[in-house]
């Protein structure tokens, strides 16, 4: 069951990678093999995270179904505050209600100090458990190095790497371009790219099994589907609906 709180958490980070289009929104289906198991809502909002800054808000909230709910009940929040100018974020939070696992967590960057306060809350006792690590300055979380992902040219073959802090851990990421590819979409019959992630020379999810993510071969590189085959079972998470993007729906 641990593995499927791993899962079931890095399905929606990794669909944030479309989330920066201004009141852009986008519903996804997680399956369980078969079985429809969850929703993810992912949307994007230009806000002011202080008195004088402007960020982006990324938000994903995931839910399971109701009658899931009695095999595995899941109610997750995760937010990013990003910098618009440079795509590095000021703030990253988690918000983990997942059977009967908790997780509440924060990070802040300081690009100044090169540094980042990291905040654990600890249920059993409650209170704030802090450290402050260093970074390297051009560290993302793990929503905003997807945003920084999107906006790149992709195309088969590459690969682009980059930095992500999160839970008190600095480490190198890749971003695999693997092969362009028809898929059958909401917008249609239309073209894809075919990306892994993998972190320090890992699969994403370690041993549990290869995580794929598909997105439209365009200016928009939404993504359309994701996949993950795993030892118990397959995951899948697929795009059912699409609110404020320009690419027209089928």
């Amino acid at each position: 069951m641990k593995r499927v709180i791993i899962l079931i958490t890095l399905l929606a980070i990794f669909l944030s990678i479309s989330a920066y289009s201004q009141n852009e929104k986008l519903t996804f289906e997680i399956k369980y093999g078969f079985i429809g198991a969850a929703e993810a809502v992912l949307s994007v909002e230009e806000i002011t995270y202080t008195d004088t800054t402007l960020a982006w808000m990324i938000s994903a909230k995931t839910k399971s179904f109701k009658f899931f709910d009695v095999v595995f009940k899941v109610r997750d929040q995760i937010v990013s505050y990003v910098n618009p100018s440079n795509g590095l974020p000021y703030e990253f939070i988690k918000n983990l209600k997942e059977g009967n696992y908790r997780q509440k967590r924060e990070h802040s960057y300081d690009r100044e100090t090169k540094t980042s306060l990291y905040r654990k809350w600890r249920f059993k006792h409650k209170y704030w458990k802090e450290k402050v690590i260093e970074i390297p300055e051009d560290t993302h979380d793990m929503f905003s190095a997807f945003y920084w992902t999107r906006q790149q040219d992709l195309a088969p073959g590459d690969t682009l790497s980059l930095s992500v802090t999160t839970d008190g851990v600095t480490a190198p990421i890749k971003i695999i371009v693997h092969e362009r590819k028809k898929k059958d979409t909401i917008f249609g019959r239309v073209n894809c790219l075919k990306i892994e992630p993998i972190v320090d020379g890992e699969t994403i999810f370690a041993n549990s099994g290869k995580v794929y993510i598909w997105l439209t071969d365009d200016d928009e590189k939404i993504p359309v589907l994701l996949e993950s085959k795993i030892i118990f079972g397959s995951f899948k998470a697929i795009l059912r609906k699409a609110k404020n993007v320009t690419k027209p729906k089928k």
